[in-house]
């Protein structure tokens, strides 16, 4: 029997400042109850119990509410492996006026499995560098091309200070765009000077990535004060480049706290001041991207 992730904050915090119209939280995970949508073998845990998929939506509509978003970026979970049907399911109840999806697939994806995932909302797909999972950078690398064609993006999880050095050459060299996952997960003691670090910058400052600035629990204590120097750094390099996400409903924490998805807001807020570089993230961006 698989351990059980715990439950997200009822209803968060509200932020200390009233997000805009079109504000999307562009990185969150969607569940459903044991037996609604099939769960991939090699997971490391299950969905907290207690709720089915009409409730964990409403779940997350409060959610939205509470913090003042009204788009969302529905990434697809490793806990259901490359099934992307909960992900797809999710999108289509939400509406296709305020969410969009990232599947998953394995390096031998057909066109038809890419083919469904452009048809039902879903604009790239995501790879995990950092612990596996069924697709490869080479895998992603190969079907480049026909992300392209169907106007699908790359997403990946990677630690900046180990991953950045050898990912650099393939990432400026892609076709499609690739948007790195919680802040390029850097080193935080070594902190926005870190060689790798100062590489992701770099890609971003030239255009040939984005950065969702999401999973600073992960990362740091609240209120994430250990994280505002790489925040700032990334928002520097280029903030036409960069994106928020709550990463509801936090799955798999590991060593990290439940945290409250307005601290996470406001964390964001701290660093990010001025309301014209709030707004181009918050909404511009993702509308650019998403094609919301």
């Amino acid at each position: 029997m698989k351990p059980q992730a715990e439950m997200p904050v009822a209803v968060p915090r509200s932020p200390d400042w009233q997000l805009p119209p079109g504000a999307c939280d562009a990185h969150i995970h969607m569940v459903a109850a044991p037996g609604e949508f099939d769960l991939w073998n090699g997971r490391v845990e299950d969905p907290a119990p207690g709720l089915d998929f009409e409730g964990w939506i409403a779940l997350y509509e409060r959610h939205m509410q509470a913090l003042g978003l009204d788009r969302v970026v529905i990434v697809h979970s490793i806990l259901y492996g490359s099934d992307n049907a909960v992900t797809r399911a999710a999108v289509a109840r939400l509406g296709r006026h305020r969410a969009r999806g990232i599947g998953l697939v394995t390096d031998a994806a057909t066109d038809a499995e890419l083919d469904a995932l452009a048809e039902s909302g879903l604009c790239g797909v995501r790879l995990n560098y950092v612990h596996g999972g069924v697709l490869s950078w080479d895998g992603v690398t190969a079907m480049a091309d026909r992300l392209k064609a169907r106007g699908l993006h790359v997403q990946m999880l990677m630690n900046a200070h180990k991953h950045m050095a050898e990912l650099e050459e393939g990432v400026r060299a892609m076709p499609v765009d690739v948007v790195y996952d919680h802040t390029g997960w850097p080193d935080v003691a070594a902190g926005p000077d870190e060689a790798g670090f100062k590489r992701l910058c770099a890609l971003l400052a030239n255009g040939k990535a984005w950065v969702k600035l999401s999973g600073l629990y992960r990362l740091a204590r609240a209120p994430y004060e250990a994280t505002d120097a790489l925040v700032a750094a990334l928002v520097d390099a280029n903030p036409e480049r960069c994106l928020w996400g709550s990463d509801w409903p936090h799955l798999m924490l590991a060593d990290a706290g439940m945290p409250n998805a307005g601290d996470l807001l406001n964390a964001f807020l701290r660093v990010v001041t001025d309301e014209a570089t709030r707004r181009r993230i918050l909404v511009d961006n993702p509308a650019r991207l998403y094609g919301f």
